[in-house]
């Protein structure tokens, strides 16, 4: 009878938690299938601008002199503060500016929950028409990883499915060692920036501000108390003792190593 409880909530766990990877099984990539690309065009039109200069892969200057930060994706860092520049900054970087100087650097702006992020800068979703996203090109084009922060989470779907789509073929950092999934037991200790860990989870812990799965190997996976409502429904404590596939940015927490987690999208359950 207990094992058949354990069963009922690993299953409804992993249903519940099937996150962006195709590294899935078929079964759990098959809960949630991907949008169909024609639901992915521009609803509405909030600004048309123009584009002065191109910063990296996600980033540009306006005209009117704001910095826009495209909503959605995350390119390579081109900086060295960031350990750079990474593999294919550059090449995210071009290929923005050649998708941007066929259009003659003119934009369709379209705002989400959010109209900046804590640097001041422009925050949204960007097209070069009514159908081709600029998120969408460069993730078709592995030049780029889907990125879902709340509540900024229009077309979530959408960048995930286009990410998937370059997984499946191997094209840009996808190609890359880096882009591999690493077990959390030989994640090294001095790891830092963007990576895919997998592990199984030792114990669920609630503290004030968030909730910890306890990995193997002294990492962790935060997800933030306040943002417990996108994961409404979601057997959290059903994951201990189950393996999961994580992404995010690694950093330093007590000797150990943790990555935070804000939307189910970057946690997924594994057979």
């Amino acid at each position: 009878m207990h094992d058949r409880i354990r069963n009922r909530r690993a299953s409804r766990a992993g249903a519940l938690l099937v996150g962006c990877l195709a590294l899935a099984s078929t079964g759990a990539w098959a809960a949630q299938r991907a949008p169909e690309r024609a639901r992915c065009g521009l609803d509405r039109v909030d600004a048309r601008v123009r584009v002065t200069y191109v910063y990296d892969g996600d980033t540009v200057r306006l005209a009117d002199g704001n910095r826009l930060r495209l909503i959605g994706i995350d390119t390579p860092e081109l900086h060295t503060d960031h350990g750079g520049p990474q593999p294919l900054a550059a090449a995210a970087r071009d290929r923005l500016r050649a998708l941007l100087e066929r259009h003659r650097y003119r934009l369709r702006l379209r705002f989400d929950r959010e109209r900046h992020d804590r640097y001041g800068r422009l925050l949204a979703h960007a097209y070069l028409d009514g159908s081709r996203s600029v998120e969408i090109r460069l993730l078709d084009d592995g030049l780029g990883t889907a990125l879902a922060i709340p509540p900024d989470l229009w077309h979530v779907e959408c960048y995930r499915a286009a990410e998937a789509r370059a997984r499946r073929a191997r094209r840009g950092v996808w190609a890359l060692p880096a882009y591999r999934p690493i077990p959390a037991a030989r994640l090294p200790e001095g790891a830092r920036g963007f990576h895919l860990v997998t592990g199984r989870v030792r114990a669920v812990r609630r503290t004030r501000r968030s909730v910890w799965l306890d990995l193997e190997g002294r990492v962790a996976v935060r997800i933030p108390r306040a943002d417990l409502i996108y994961f409404v429904g979601h057997d959290l404590e059903g994951l201990a003792g189950h393996t999961v596939l994580t992404r995010g940015w690694v950093h330093r927490y007590r000797g150990g190593l943790f990555l935070r987690v804000r939307y189910p999208t970057a946690l997924e359950v594994l057979p």
